[in-house]
C-alpha cells in the first residue's frame, strides 16, 4: 500500500524535495494525520505545520480532513499570496 506526496513551490524549495512514495497505512486516514506524521520529521519538516498550508488529493483541492485511500496522490503547496 503506497501514496504519492508531492511538494509544491516553497516547500520543495524548503524540503529540497519534490515528491516521495510513501507507505500507506490505515493509521492516515485522511491528509491530517499524513500532515502530522511528516511534520514531526522535525527540523525543515515544520513548514507543512502553517495554517494556511493547501492541499489536494487526486489534482483535486481539499482539506486537511479528505479522506486518504492506498493508491492516492497527494500535494501540499502554500497559499498564493500577492498579484
Amino acid at each position: 500500500a503506497m501514496i504519492r506526496v508531492q511538494y509544491f513551490a516553497r516547500y520543495r524549495e524548503v524540503l529540497g524535495l519534490d515528491g516521495e512514495s510513501l507507505a500507506w497505512h490505515a493509521e492516515l486516514h485522511s491528509l491530517a494525520p499524513l500532515r502530522e506524521q511528516l511534520v514531526a520529521r522535525g527540523g525543515v519538516w515544520a513548514v507543512l505545520a502553517e495554517p494556511n498550508l493547501m492541499c489536494a488529493r487526486n489534482q483535486e483541492l481539499c482539506s486537511l480532513g479528505e479522506p486518504l485511500e492506498d493508491g492516492d496522490e497527494v500535494a501540499f503547496f502554500p497559499t498564493v499570496t500577492g498579484g
